[in-house]
């Protein structure tokens, strides 16, 4: 059934034989039809198109590099025309230097590697009933208008193959195919001729043409420009629609019409912006319940009794903190934390508790839902045994396989790129770099730190504390919040710069991998990527989070870091709102420079070249040359937008317990981020290559990983970084008797049971604060709540126990808490099938259809002319039994 790849090979990388008789492009000039996708006949329609540098014009390379490449080159065309594609030439109109062959594939090719290739086709239409939503009312007021984008009809399909042609829905030839599905055949080709061979290796693929610079572009034309229709009464003017109706952004509160971006862009496309906008609509909900906390913390920060007590000039204006550094250090009044108590207030408050129980939830419902619709859309779109069927190698991987194995199963000999060892050490290899980057990006992290102890010391010699000072200004600009947003804004810019470098690693420890199918290179790269950016985006959170202020000793006997510099310190409300702080700087920062990087950069590039290539000209330019000048999309396609939106995602489950507005700020980021991307697509980057994708591959994994963490990483923030359990516990149990003098549970008096008393008398010479003491107190009370026994206390300085029951309590909410939010989405996991029924209807009867139509219909055609042999069988031995009449 295939066609027999007779290409003509290059033996070494010397020349051709010149009785070789070589097949070449057919050569044509421009017609003067600027929008026209057809060939000059006007019948065959493009389907790709390669541009090049015509060697004889090059001024670059030597004469015999130049000789080279252009042999290579006509070899590449020669072994596509044998292989039954049809190949025009044209010089560019503006620059003389470049070629542009136009690639048509005749019907006979499309069928044939249609079959190869296994696509689904149509077989007749969806005659399953379905009863619409009672939302859809809702949803079609949302909806782009079915008059101006017309929805796509529902077929059930099948593997295509030739000898069923008949059985398939074929109203046109020449429409039966899609733009999109013919661009594919025609990639699948291009990437699996053959060029050259050197040493017994095959050298084959536009993509090594591409690398090398035989080859300056590779891409499917768009349909039309952007600003108009076109004016080829053949063409639909997709891209037009598109942009006007999905790209714009008066559209941004439109639902996007997916079954028209899968059609023009292929299934990995449209699944990436499915998965987008389904996020987006599940954070409308988040959103909404996290201003709702953020609004309720608002309303009782007035209401929190310890703050107003931090406030208070007769409470905290009598309370002397001990100084938190060695030496420069100087003591201070409790009352200069009030802003940031104040502050503290709106986030550790009982909502942001529901709200981390809500997020736990809701990211359970958003993953099941998601498989939902995930299974629909790969149904719909015709993926569901796409991985099993469909997907080839990739070149890449062909082109090195030396080794010859024995396969296990079919018991026959295949060729492999390495043995079982070579795979061990690749693998061993690969390993060792990850861990030893990874290690790099924890040690930028400890440079952060070092950097936040050593410029505390600086800030708390430079910003005067002494106690009786009133200067407003530092009721905001204090050692530690000076500290902290500086710091923070260097470990953004870090973040940033090791994002660079970390890519260019992964992905050449992924070439060196030399995965087997596109697949399974991205799901890769997937993995080695997100391990890096996780590390370096949440470190440092997870520093502040869960390490910040946990090991810091007393002030008699305090912990170093590096054996020189004092440990770090949280205020007195702990470091949540410090945690806080670094989300809204990390988040907001990353959200700006993306948004920057994808608008500017593309737009900025392409306004260079077109003036370069002198697009002022008033010639008429044709459409392949229009799409030459716009921006690659690059080998990895959409991998980096799924990287921006999945560590966003992070951002928003992982520390929510600290930054309740996180949610909101996502969702107006992602409205932003889908006009964005698609306006960037139909804009700003060539046609990509359309592409079959089953799911979202490694990065559903990698959100269930997520969603599992969130629930342990908010549980130790609530229980460990924020100050609610001490205060519960307080409440319930040491304001009144035994341990409290209340005769009621409140919370006052909270601020001064908590802060431990340290006399300093105690202090050692080498921490001893050089500052004098003022007035004659002889005590200072810790900066953080450590719970010791005060001095002269049999056991001073040590835990009390008031610490003891908040270790305990904080434990047990831990427990609690990750049980109780466990449970609930191992039910709604359970409960929430991932596939709906009316998706296995539309399963079952494609596959009844397929069998019925492909196979039923062969099987009665074996048994009519099996029915006739067998009668003749029967006549004929009729005759030779029969008596002869006399």
């Amino acid at each position: 059934l295939v066609l027999e790849l007779n290409q003509v090979i290059i033996p070494t990388y010397g020349t051709v034989p010149d009785q070789q008789n070589l097949h070449t492009p057919e050569w044509v000039d421009f017609d003067d039809k600027p929008d026209s996708l057809f060939f000059k006949d006007g019948q065959r329609r493009i389907d790709f198109v390669l541009v090049y540098e015509d060697e004889s014009k090059k001024m670059t390379h030597k004469r015999s590099d130049r000789k080279k490449q252009k042999r290579k080159r006509q070899v590449y065309e020669s072994n596509l025309i044998n292989n039954g594609l049809q190949l025009e030439a044209t010089r560019s109109v503006l620059d003389e230097k470049l070629i542009f062959v136009k690639v048509h594939a005749p019907w006979e090719v499309l069928c044939t590697y249609a079959e190869v290739m296994h696509i689904k086709l149509p077989l007749q239409h969806n005659d399953l009933k379905t009863r619409d939503s009672t939302f859809n009312w809702f949803s079609r007021l949302f909806s782009v208008d079915e008059n101006i984008i017309k929805p796509e009809q529902e077929f059930f399909t099948a593997p295509f193959q030739k000898e069923h042609l008949s059985n398939f829905y074929i109203q046109d030839k020449d429409t039966f195919f899609n733009p999109a599905t013919r661009s594919r055949i025609v990639h699948f080709i291009l990437s699996r001729v053959e060029y050259a061979t050197k040493n017994n290796v095959k050298k084959f693929g536009i993509n090594k043409l591409l690398d090398t610079g035989i080859y300056k572009a590779a891409f499917p034309l768009h349909d039309s420009s952007f600003r108009h229709v076109s004016t080829d009464p053949n063409c639909p003017s997709e891209r037009y629609l598109l942009y006007r109706e999905w790209a714009h952004p008066k559209n941004i509160f439109k639902l996007q019409p997916l079954d028209f971006i899968r059609k023009y862009y292929g299934e990995k496309i449209g699944i990436y912006f499915a998965w987008l906008g389904f996020y987006t609509n599940m954070l409308t909900v988040a959103a909404v319940v996290g201003v709702g906390c953020f609004l309720y913390g608002c309303l009782t920060k007035d209401n929190c009794t310890w703050s107003q007590e931090v406030c208070d000039p007769n409470i905290g204006g009598n309370i002397i903190m001990c100084p938190q550094c060695d030496k420069a250090c100087t003591y201070w009044n409790l009352t200069i934390t009030c802003e940031s108590s104040k502050k503290l207030c709106i986030f550790d408050s009982f909502g942001t508790l529901v709200f981390a129980v809500f997020m736990g939830i809701w990211v359970t419902f958003f993953l099941e839902f998601w498989k939902r619709r995930q299974a629909e859309l790969e149904y719909e779109w015709d993926t569901v045994e796409y991985l099993e069927q469909e997907e080839q190698v990739r070149p890449e991987y062909e082109a090195r396989c030396t080794h010859v194995v024995m396969n296990e199963i079919t018991q026959q000999e295949e060729h492999v790129p390495y043995t079982a060892c070579g795979k061990c050490v690749r693998m061993t290899f690969c390993t060792s770099a990850i861990f030893f980057w990874i290690l790099l990006i924890i040690a930028s992290v400890v440079g952060i730190i070092v950097y936040r102890l050593s410029v505390f010391l600086v800030f708390s010699a430079k910003l005067s504390q002494h106690i009786s000072g009133t200067e407003a200004i530092r009721k905001y600009l204090t050692p530690q919040t000076a500290t902290s947003v500086t710091a923070s804004l260097i470990s953004f810019v870090v973040i940033m710069i090791l994002n660079i470098v970390y890519e260019k690693v992964a992905i050449l420890i992924t070439d060196f991998e030399l995965p087997r199918t596109q697949t399974d290179y991205e799901n890769s790269l997937t993995t080695k990527m997100f391990l890096f950016q996780f590390v370096n985006y949440y470190s440092s959170c997870f520093y502040i989070a869960f390490f910040k202020g946990k090991f810091v000793g007393h002030p008699g006997s305090p912990v170093y870091w590096l054996g020189k510099y004092r440990n770090e310190e949280c205020d007195p409300g702990g470091c949540l709102l410090e945690l806080t702080t670094q989300l809204a700087i990390i988040v907001g920062g990353k959200a700006i420079w993306n948004n920057i990087q994808e608008v500017l950069f593309p737009l900025v590039k392409n306004l260079i070249g077109r003036y370069s290539a002198a697009a002022k000209s008033e010639k008429v330019v044709p459409r392949w040359e229009h799409d030459y000048h716009l921006q690659p999309i690059g080998k990895l396609g959409l991998f980096y937008e799924y990287l921006e939106m999945v560590i966003q995602f992070g951002f928003v489950t992982l520390f929510v317990a600290s930054f309740p507005l996180a949610p909101l700020l996502a969702l107006i980021n992602n409205m932003l981020e889908i006009r964005l991307d698609a306006w960037k697509l139909t804009t700003q980057f060539r046609r990509m290559v359309p592409q079959k994708a089953q799911d979202i591959g490694a990065w559903q994994p990698i959100l269930q990983g997520i969603a599992i963490l969130a629930v342990v990483t908010n549980a130790l923030i609530i229980a460990f970084t924020s100050d609610m359990i001490p205060r519960l516990v307080y409440y319930w149990s040491f304001s009144v008797p035994p341990y409290g003098s209340h005769s009621t549970h409140t919370m006052e008096g909270y601020i001064n049971s908590t802060l431990s008393v340290f006399n300093i008398s105690d202090f050692k010479n080498a921490s001893k604060p050089s500052s004098p003491w003022f007035g004659n107190q002889t005590t200072c009370r810790q900066v953080y709540r450590d719970l010791r026994y005060p001095p002269g206390h049999q056991h001073q300085y040590e835990h009390n126990i008031y610490y003891w029951h908040v270790i305990a309590a904080k434990l047990a909410f831990i427990i609690v808490m990750e049980h109780v939010i466990y449970f609930v989405k191992f039910i709604i996991s359970y409960v929430i099938p991932d596939v709906s029924q009316k998706t296995k209807s539309k399963v079952k009867r494609e596959k009844y259809l397929t069998q019925k139509l492909l196979h039923e219909n062969d099987l009665k055609g074996v048994k009519k002319t099996m029915g006739k042999i067998a009668d003749k069988i029967i006549k004929g031995a009729d005759s030779t039994f029969r008596p002869k009449e006399e």
